[in-house]
């Protein structure tokens, strides 16, 4: 992602948690005015939430400075985590903050005299205008996320639809108040407190699943592995990983090829493979492919005691000097496949040889070679 792109996400998103904070600024102060003043103890707890909605914003604010930086070397993955983080820290707070809420709304619903004052109509009045105050910022605060795939700011447009659906609940009970029955103030406000815990709870909980690498559902995973697997060239697909960094995906995969192609060969499918798959999952943001010549699912690499390039070609040099050029014994292609390097030969001059040379003959010459494999000779006719 370039930094002018990292910078135009930025801009978006201070503009609409700007925006949204002012709103909670005004509907906080205005609920809990109205609420102290017109006895609605859950207007006045919906006031707090949009307080708290403040608080929220500011920290977005800060965040989403560092989380859209370009990678460094210290963060090569990028900076999203931060946007984890915050969405976690956001969450958590929203849990405290309904426990506090409704343990006060408990207590106030059990102890409070029976005669207590009830609500007034402008309790009504503000209820009303927040939600559609907070639902329209949710609409708005929700699109800007997604078009920057912005799990935070995303998260900070479900915490300002939690406000919604609080005021609705802080609406109906203070409507059933006024009718005479005054707990249902305090049931309302112990109502918007489940609802604001709920939505925390959420936002916590998705957090820390992205923060321990938990990998992509079932029905994405097989779907990627689809993918991989119908490319051409690719022969089977093996030890596919995946994991979340704020609003990117990451990927990793072993694909099986035939063990007779070239390294560039191998790479271009790889190449087309992650195409494939970033046209199909443009939140798939990074792919590391690697390319397999046998199967080796589920095994760790260990280190298979067969001879380097250096030491092949040193050795065959011994067995094979009176029976090709020079040449021929440098350019060697190899192909390490089990226990065993098989060894493909190209005769460059075949003037150069007294008599056209065989697999039978070079296999009887390096018949101490324990690794040696197949061997293949290719050579222009004369």
């Amino acid at each position: 992602m370039t930094d002018i792109k990292l910078k135009q996400e930025q801009q978006a998103a201070t503009r609409v948690t700007v925006i949204g904070m002012i709103l909670d600024a005004i509907l906080g102060a205005a609920k809990c005015i109205i609420g102290v003043l017109f006895h609605s103890q859950a207007l006045v707890i919906d006031g707090i939430h949009s307080f708290s909605d403040v608080a929220s914003d500011l920290l977005v604010l800060g965040l989403m400075r560092t989380a859209r930086q370009a990678p460094d070397s210290d963060h090569p993955y990028g900076h999203q985590r931060f946007e984890t983080l915050g969405t976690m820290i956001l969450g958590t707070f929203l849990v405290g903050l309904a426990g506090a809420l409704a343990w006060d709304s408990l207590q106030r619903m059990l102890w409070e005299p029976a005669d207590v004052a009830l609500p007034g109509w402008p309790v009504l009045v503000a209820a009303a205008l927040s939600i559609v105050g907070k639902e329209w910022i949710y609409r708005y605060t929700r699109h800007v996320g997604e078009a920057i795939r912005s799990d935070l700011i995303i998260a900070n447009a479900w915490h300002s639809r939690t406000d919604a659906f609080s005021s609705i609940v802080v609406l109906v009970g203070a409507a059933g108040a006024m009718t005479g029955v005054a707990w249902l103030d305090a049931l309302a406000a112990i109502g918007v407190s489940v609802i604001i815990g709920h939505v925390g709870w959420h936002l916590t909980w998705n957090s820390v699943k992205e923060l321990v690498d938990t990998a992509l559902d079932n029905s994405q995973t097989r779907e990627i592995h689809n993918i991989a697997r119908a490319t051409e060239g690719v022969r089977n697909v093996h030890d596919l990983r995946s994991r979340r960094m704020g609003g990117d995906v990451l990927v990793d995969l072993h694909l099986l090829v035939s063990p007779v192609i070239s390294v560039s060969e191998g790479h271009e499918i790889g190449v087309k493979v992650t195409q494939r798959i970033r046209d199909a999952h443009p939140d798939i943001t990074d792919v590391v492919f690697h390319i397999d010549a046998e199967n080796d699912a589920g095994a760790e690499p260990t280190e298979s005691g067969l001879p380097t390039r250096s030491e092949v070609i040193r050795a065959l040099e011994g067995v094979w000097q009176d029976k090709l050029e020079p040449e021929t014994l440098r350019s060697l292609r190899l192909h390490y496949l089990g226990d065993h390097v098989s060894v493909e030969v190209y005769v460059h001059n075949p003037d150069s040889l007294t008599a056209p040379v065989s697999t039978e003959q070079l296999r009887e010459a390096a018949s101490r070679l324990d690794w040696l494999g197949n061997i293949r000779i290719w050579q222009p006719m004369r």
